[in-house]
């Protein structure tokens, strides 16, 4: 499984070609917390439910609060075939601290 720093997905989410999907994979209520802009949320306990969302030959990078849930979501999403999974290393937490200030931090 593959990871990413924050610093390398605030670039690559700058680009105007972009062919990836950012997945948020916390709850709800963390989600309208604190966000990115363009990521897509299926809370970790929907993904096995809702998997046929997501499209696997799309490389995907998968985040959380901290990187624990998003690391076990790209394992699961790797068992399930999927080619390219990358876990953002930190999560939304090493955003805040990281790129973008302005998201608050819980």
């Amino acid at each position: 499984m593959r990871s990413i720093q924050v610093t390398e997905l605030a670039t690559l989410l700058k680009a105007d070609d972009r062919d990836f999907r950012l997945l948020d994979v916390r709850e709800g209520w963390e989600y309208q917390l604190a966000a990115i802009d363009g990521a897509d949320l299926i809370p970790m306990g929907e993904i096995p439910r809702r998997v046929a969302e997501l499209v696997p030959e799309q490389t995907t990078f998968v985040i959380c609060h901290h990187g624990n849930r998003s690391r076990t979501v790209c394992q699961f999403l790797d068992q399930q075939g999927f080619r390219d999974v990358v876990n953002v290393e930190g999560g939304i937490e090493a955003w805040a601290e990281e790129v973008d200030p302005d998201v608050p931090r819980y």
